[in-house]
Formats: C-alpha cells, sequence, structure tokens
C-alpha cells in the first residue's frame, strides 16, 4: 500500500540571470525539503527568463551535461528529495532551438526521467505576442514515471489545454505541470483548466508557476497550486516567489475513483 508523502510547488520570478536564478531554485527546494517535502516541483523556465527568446538557445545543454543539470543534481541529492525540475533549455536538433525540457532527479542526483514540451503556445492580443515554436522544437512522447512512492504525469505549461495528453496516461496519482501561464491568460483559464484535469483524471495536480513581472517586461499569473482528486485546491500562492506544500494521500485517490468510477466508465478512447 502507497503510503501518505508531501509535496512542494515553488513559485519562483526568474530574471535574465541565470546563475541568480539557480541560487533561488536552491534556496527554495531547500526550503521546502526542510518543511517535509518528498517531491519539489520548480516553474517553467526557473532558470532563465531571458530578455529576447533566443536567450534560452545561447544557454542550452546537451541532456546529461551542463551547469544547469549538474546545479539540479546537487540540489536533489543535498536536500534528499526527488526534483522536478521546471523547464531546461536542452540542446535539439536544429541549432536555432531547443527543447524544452523537465527532468526528473531522484535523491541521488540522477535522472530518472525527461519530458520534452509537446504543445507550444502561441498568442497574439491586447499588446502581447508569443510564439514558442520560432525558438523551441516540440517533443513528440507523453511521459509518466513510477517514483515507488506514486505514479508522475507530466506536462509542462500550455499542456494543460490538451486534455487528451494527460489522458493517454491515465491512471495516475499526480499530474505536475510546471508553468509560466500570462497574467492575460491565467486570469481567465488556470485555475479552470487545473481543476478540471484534476477532477477528469481523479487525481492530484501540482502546478508550480512564474507569478510577477519580469526584468524583461513580462507579466506571468503566478497562482502556483496544489488541488486534489475531488477538484479542491489544498494550497495556493498568489504572487511573488515562495513554496506551497500538500499531503499527497493515496487513499483518497482510491476513496474517489471507488465512489465516482469514472474512469472505469469510459466509452471512448
Amino acid at each position: 500500500m502507497k503510503q501518505k508523502f508531501l509535496a512542494a510547488a515553488v513559485q519562483m520570478v526568474s530574471g535574465s540571470d541565470v546563475t541568480a536564478n539557480l541560487q533561488r531554485a536552491a534556496h527554495w527546494v531547500a526550503e521546502a525539503a526542510g518543511k517535509g517535502a518528498r517531491l519539489v516541483v520548480l516553474p517553467e523556465y526557473f532558470c532563465l527568463m531571458g530578455r529576447q527568446e533566443t536567450d534560452k538557445v545561447a544557454v542550452c545543454e546537451a541532456y546529461g551535461d551542463g551547469p544547469i543539470q549538474s546545479a539540479l543534481a546537487r540540489m536533489a541529492q543535498e536536500n534528499g528529495v526527488w526534483l522536478a525540475a521546471g523547464t531546461v533549455p536542452l540542446r535539439s536538433p536544429e541549432p536555432q532551438r531547443v527543447l524544452n525540457t523537465t527532468l526528473l532527479f531522484d535523491p541521488d542526483g540522477e535522472v530518472r526521467a525527461r519530458y520534452d514540451k509537446i504543445h507550444l503556445f502561441g498568442f497574439s492580443g491586447l499588446g502581447e505576442s508569443y510564439c514558442e515554436s520560432n525558438t523551441i522544437r516540440p517533443g513528440e512522447q507523453p511521459v509518466k514515471a513510477d517514483l515507488g512512492f506514486a505514479e508522475m504525469a507530466f506536462g509542462i505549461c500550455y499542456d494543460l489545454r490538451f486534455p487528451e495528453l494527460f489522458r493517454q496516461l491515465s491512471p495516475y496519482d499526480l499530474m505536475i505541470l510546471p508553468a509560466a501561464f500570462t497574467a492575460t491568460t491565467g486570469e481567465a483559464h488556470w485555475e479552470p483548466l487545473l481543476r478540471a484535469r484534476a477532477i477528469e483524471n481523479q487525481s492530484y495536480v501540482l502546478a508550480s508557476a512564474q507569478g510577477g513581472e519580469h526584468d524583461n517586461g513580462r507579466k506571468t499569473h503566478g497562482h502556483s497550486m496544489i488541488i486534489d482528486p475531488w477538484g479542491r485546491v489544498l494550497a495556493e500562492i498568489d504572487k511573488g516567489e515562495g513554496v506551497i506544500l500538500a499531503e499527497i494521500d493515496p487513499t483518497l485517490i482510491q476513496s474517489v475513483r471507488t465512489r465516482l468510477p469514472a474512469l472505469a466508465h469510459r466509452v471512448l478512447a
């Protein structure tokens, strides 16, 4: 029988200095571990919110090698936690584009899973314009990982809008979603989409966000959340940096799925 454990979502307001961002991430990972977290999740772009979209291409690393990945391995090892590292820019076959990747480190600092973001954000309106596909190559493979004490599905930011991704991976205990939702789209859609993913997959959702005004002028929504399988928000932070924790209870997951066996009632694939 799986046991209860504490999971933590870190919220950051990352800037254009990779070293400073890594120092802030290390601070929050240590704080989460000090409060008993067994799993810690960093937000998307935790290591760099560049002044130009091409800045992440300039600091990208080969998978398994580089200062960002080395720093993350140390954070996991020194704190004895499973660390889902927001997103790291990894080298792709195209020199002008990177892979936007979540790496899962175990407490020994070893990478145990990798997810390359599949759905790439595009938005134009209200004075804003984003096109991630200009500098990011999309991933192709949905991913979930067995941590021993929990099965975890991966998503990143814009993936949240595509429920078929998470249904393909179901069942699992916990879905993570590192994100950097814009203030505009986040205010309208962030919470209802997160709660919907928790309810329809009858799993916990842990969403680690960027939350504030960045030195590149971009404004992100924040509101990192941990949501239970019934759709209840267990923990939330508004804007600014911080860490939230909540208990992941396998008994609750089983109770929800037994009382309302919607996953077993699926008809269409």
